[in-house]
């Protein structure tokens, strides 16, 4: 899992003694994680500590494989307690869980560790009674955190809101209000699923605000996010702009805590707007992320991370609404070059040529094929297509076509 990203708030000493009075009462040890199944507050051992409980209090988190196997294993959707089974090369004894909900809103998990998966009647009756006060406790602390960061968060909407006069507004509560550091340079970044998850809209949320977390803060920028099921904006400013280098590495880590908290139905995709001046720049940065998140999601081989500024005129195709993005759109005599016999070696003869700026010598060597052959294929496309590909317009036409069905390539089924 991501080194930077941040462990879950701290429980308060209120939920600290909850927690320790029913460890007195069974013995055992009881620890409580949030939804990500990361580290809350425990409670001292009774010789029941295993090897990921340990790593989980030294290092405020558990190791990303326990953490996929905890969640693996549905605990998000228990609608009741029930034992998680060990893994010996993981080093997880087994667990008695208890989701702890209010309103039906999943606020955490409580943990105790039995080795033998037995509890008396009266060790479960304790914990029974325990865990509605735990699970009120947490809702207060979640609430009263929540509405501390609401201002910032409404502010960052605002900021990116299409109305000129909303973002006017925002910049200007924000240099009164000291919200956020009035810096040189801003820079947004978009996650979302790229399809329809089975996991539950509140575990798919917690999830993506669990791996932006960590960035809110860093050495070099200051932000603020926007969470939900469907969405997640990340603001950054900072005094010099953020490097590419810097960005892929920050966008790699979201990815990757994301593949540790949620299933692989999720598939998110990640867009990186391009660096923008000042807050007044986050508008821009965020409709650029956003046609970065619809490149990672059309185009497999970005692995799930589109970046404004390497997209060329991908950047240009990909603003085109997505009903439009369908093989209609592909100009006729590309579609003739395709239908043809021979029309897949055709069309990676006609990519490598124009790639190459219309070089012969560059081609053949690129194809590992003789001239002569070059030239032959390029006559076969030429009286196929019915375009002369002398003529820089033709070959536009052509270029765009090819462009166009990179696009449409097999791909998750949530528009982005």
């Amino acid at each position: 899992m991501a080194e930077r990203l941040q462990r879950a708030r701290v429980g308060s000493d209120a939920l600290q003694a909850l927690v320790e009075k029913l460890a007195e009462e069974l013995r055992r040890s009881v620890v409580v994680d949030d939804p990500l199944v990361r580290f809350i507050c425990s409670s001292r051992h009774f010789g029941d500590e295993d090897p990921v409980r340990i790593r989980s209090l030294l290092q405020g988190r558990a190791d990303g494989e326990a953490i996929r196997y905890v969640l693996d294993q549905g605990v998000a959707q228990w609608p009741k307690p029930g034992f998680i089974e060990g893994r010996d090369d993981l080093g997880l004894l087994p667990r008695y869980c208890v989701p702890l909900r209010v309103r039906g809103h999943l606020l955490g998990l409580l943990m105790v560790v039995s080795p033998d998966k037995t509890l008396t009647s009266r060790e479960i009756d304790a914990i029974a009674q325990a865990t509605p006060a735990i699970a009120a406790q947490m809702c207060s602390e979640h609430l009263a955190a929540e509405e501390k960061e609401s201002g910032t968060r409404e502010l960052l909407l605002a900021l990116i809101d299409p109305s000129p006069a909303e973002r006017s507004a925002a910049q200007q509560r924000l240099l009164d209000g000291g919200l956020l550091p009035d810096a040189a340079h801003a820079q947004v970044t978009v996650v979302q699923p790229a399809a329809p998850s089975q996991e539950p809209p509140a575990q798919v949320e917690v999830a993506m605000r669990g791996a932006l977390e960590g960035f809110r803060r860093t050495r070099s920028a200051q932000g603020v996010m926007s969470v939900t099921a469907e969405r997640a904006v990340l603001l950054q400013l900072a005094d010099r702009p953020m490097s590419r280098p810097e960005l892929k590495e920050q966008a790699t880590e979201i990815i990757e805590a994301l593949g540790t908290f949620l299933d692989a139905s999720v598939a998110p995709v990640l867009g990186i707007g391009g660096g923008q001046s000042g807050v007044a720049g986050a508008r821009a940065s965020y409709e650029q992320a956003l046609v970065a998140a619809r490149a990672a999601r059309r185009m497999p081989h970005l692995k799930g991370i589109g970046d404004w500024e390497e997209l060329g005129e991908f950047a240009v195709l990909l603003q085109l609404p997505e009903r439009s993005l369908n093989e209609a759109l592909l100009p006729g005599p590309l579609r003739a070059l395709l239908d043809a016999p021979g029309g897949n070696r055709l069309e990676d003869t006609l990519r490598c040529f124009l790639e190459h700026a219309g070089s012969i010598p560059r081609t053949a060597e690129a194809l590992q094929i003789h001239r002569t052959s070059l030239y032959y294929r390029l006559r076969q496309i030429q009286e196929i297509t019915g375009l002369d590909l002398d003529s820089g317009g033709d070959r536009l036409v052509l270029h765009l076509g090819l462009r166009i069905r990179e696009l449409l390539a097999p791909r998750g089924d949530a528009a982005v």
